[in-house]
Formats: structure tokens, sequence, C-alpha cells
């Protein structure tokens, strides 16, 4: 079911989500939907939108639903940096659909993740990807892309 996205300003977008335990991962199903149908409904009505963290719609956990091509969602995520690479990206949110924030990320990204089946994954991404990834980790973290804002004129207001 599709979920309020959570905006810039809510107090649980800063928190630290705890850990998927593997015996939880039948009751994360639900949340893992709602992730789907919530990522879903912002791309009819914003025409943007390739994933979202379980906390911007208020679940505290380490998940992320991830759709490009095809669906991943990725369970208690490690992400890892081959070297220091990085890129000047205009990066946007959910939790904030009218804001551009100018950020540095990594080039290059590698994330280690636990699937529904409790199988460990490794996935490389370059570009866009890693960015993309990077963003979502940082919302398990309680950091967005305004707390790495470039400098303070690396905010822009998009229709």
């Amino acid at each position: 079911m599709k979920q309020k996205v959570l905006l810039l300003g809510n107090p649980a977008l800063y928190e630290v989500c705890a850990p998927v335990q593997k015996d939880e991962r039948q009751a994360m199903l639900p949340a893992i939907d709602d992730l789907r149908d919530t990522l879903f409904a912002y791309r009819e009505q914003y025409h943007a939108g390739r994933a979202i963290a379980a906390p911007q719609i208020g679940v505290q956990k380490r998940l992320i639903y991830f759709y490009v091509d095809q669906p991943i969602v990725f369970i208690n995520p490690i992400l890892t940096f081959a070297d220091d690479e990085m890129m000047t990206v205009m990066d946007d949110c959910m939790s904030f659909p009218h804001l551009l924030v100018k950020v540095y990320r990594h080039k290059r990204c590698t994330i280690r993740y636990r699937d529904l089946d409790w199988a460990e994954h490794t996935l490389a991404l370059e570009g866009d990807l890693s960015e993309l990834l990077q963003h979502e980790y940082d919302h398990l973290d309680g950091i967005l892309a305004t707390m790495r804002a470039i400098d303070n004129r690396s905010y822009f207001y998009k229709e």
C-alpha cells in the first residue's frame, strides 16, 4: 500500500536504522510492498524515482527497494568504495521533491547485501547507479543530501 513519504525536517529521517534480523524477513514483506507501491506512486506523480529507503516511509530498518530494470531488495547493505574518484551530481530526493542539491559522490561503489532468502550478494556500480545507491544508503544512516551539499549555494528549486 502506498505510504506517505516523510518530508525534509521530519526527525525520523535523521535516525540510524536498525539491521533486519534473519527471523524478521517475513515481517518485512508488507514494508517491502509499501516501498514498491510508494515508489511507483511517486513515479506516477513526479515522473522520477528509482529507489526508496525504508526510513522514508517511517520504517527504521536497513532496507532499500531499488527498481531500475528489475526490482532488487537490499537487506542490511554494506557500501564500500574501490577508490577515491568523485563526481559532482545534482541530487534529488523523494523527501524533498522540489529541491536539487549539488553534492560530491563516489564514482564507483560496491554494495554487499542480503536478499529475502538471506543469500548474500555483491554488486559493483558506477556512475548514476553508484550515486543512487549512495543516496539511499545515506538514508539508512540518517543522512540526507542536504547535509552533503558542496556549499551554501548548492540548493536549487525544481518544478
